[in-house]
């Protein structure tokens, strides 16, 4: 049996010029970045995955792991984290160890299929279909003075491709989601789903207000209305909110997940897998949702390592409760803001055509990196 002979990290970024920086109401940003984790077996096998957040962090902890790690069977190697957090539970689960082991988990779940000749969707629960819907996740706010202007700017190239939904950036005032949310129900029209994004930047009342005012737009979900930790006002909003709520980016480990689950605080449970555990803790997540009929939908916001990570996953989970009409099947979070991480580093990026991404069909993740591309956007 394949056993674990090292593990790197490649810290990946991408620096625009400040007058390009975007992002949310809490602010904006004039760089991506993501942690390139390879693991090599002791028989030649290369797997890859991505820790989310400041790839510097991740390192660090790496130091602390990676002996933990080293001539583990391969296919075990989901004891070892098990075993890091009961032994290092001083250093906390909200964090950039939780994200390295995530990496670690996916890079893991890609030699494992590797080396079975077997996708990662077959390997978590067996492939139910060959592509998945993507939403488009977009309209971030900006540097311009004409937010509008931006907004639309965005917006516009994206009405015609296909994509079923879209989630708009909000959240620096009621007055301000008004606007900005009609502004982008003319532009995709009427038919396609019309998402939004607070990112916690409100109190629970501020929400309630938001929501009443452009509940009139037929919006899909509200997502992280609240803190990640606001447990009191994810309550609250269980009880009164008229819109759906949507969360879980922002949740580290199977533990907050199964609060958030089992206390039925959101509609729409959002694990990022390069943050929340991997494919192990993913797979528990969507036993959980389907156990409590919640709809999932994963975040997004990295590499195409994720993205491919989030495709696979999406590919194995089942319709239940639905039957042969699946209402609103679970989306993939598909970043259309300036990020070459998501494409540039494979051969061939994940194909994206008529509103769906096709889930890459070889062993692994299925995707294959271009080294020249991750020398380039190396930031080390």
């Amino acid at each position: 049996m394949s056993r674990i002979r090292d593990i790197r990290l490649v810290a990946l970024g991408y620096r625009m010029p400040p007058e390009q920086a975007y992002g949310m109401a809490r602010g904006l940003t004039a760089a991506r970045g993501a942690g390139l984790v390879v693991l090599s077996t002791e028989d030649g096998i290369e797997g890859i995955g991505e820790a989310w957040g400041p790839p510097a962090i991740a390192r660090a902890y790496l130091d602390l792991v990676k002996p933990y790690f080293i001539g583990t069977r391969l296919f075990a190697q989901r004891g070892v984290a098990q075993a890091i957090f009961a032994k290092h539970y001083h250093f906390g689960i909200q964090n950039g160890l939780v994200a390295l082991l995530s990496g670690i988990d996916i890079a893991a779940h890609d030699a494992m299929g590797k080396q079975l000749g077997l996708a990662v969707s077959d390997l978590i629960g067996g492939r139910l279909r060959e592509r998945v819907p993507a939403y488009a996740s977009g309209g971030y706010f900006t540097t311009a003075d004409d937010q509008q202007a931006a907004l639309a700017a965005q917006l516009e190239p994206h009405a015609g491709r296909g994509f079923p939904a879209f989630k708009i950036k909000i959240g620096r005032s009621p007055a301000d989601d008004v606007a900005r949310v009609g502004l982008a129900r003319r532009i995709i029209g009427e038919d396609a789903l019309l998402c939004v994004d607070i990112n916690g930047n409100y109190t629970a009342d501020i929400v309630l207000e938001s929501m009443r005012r452009i509940a009139p737009f037929a919006v899909h979900w509200v997502e992280e209305p609240l803190a990640p930790q606001d447990w009191a006002g994810y309550r609250v909003l269980a009880e009164r909110a008229p819109l759906a709520v949507a969360t879980g980016e922002a949740l580290y480990t199977l533990f907050d997940f199964r609060r958030l689950i089992d206390g039925r605080l959101a509609a729409v449970v959002q694990p990022d897998l390069a943050l929340c555990g991997g494919f192990d803790v993913a797979r528990s997540i969507g036993v959980l949702c389907g156990a409590e009929h919640l709809r999932v939908s994963p975040h997004v916001w990295g590499s195409g390592i994720g993205l491919a990570a989030a495709v696979h996953w999406v590919a194995s989970l089942p319709a239940y409760p639905h039957g042969e009409n699946v209402p609103y099947p679970p989306l993939v979070e598909y970043d259309v803001g300036r990020n070459p991480l998501q494409n540039a580093l494979f051969t061939e990026p994940i194909r994206f055509a008529d509103g769906h991404l096709s889930v890459p069909s070889g062993p692994g993740l299925g995707v294959t990196l271009d080294w020249d591309a991750v020398r380039h956007f190396s930031a080390e």
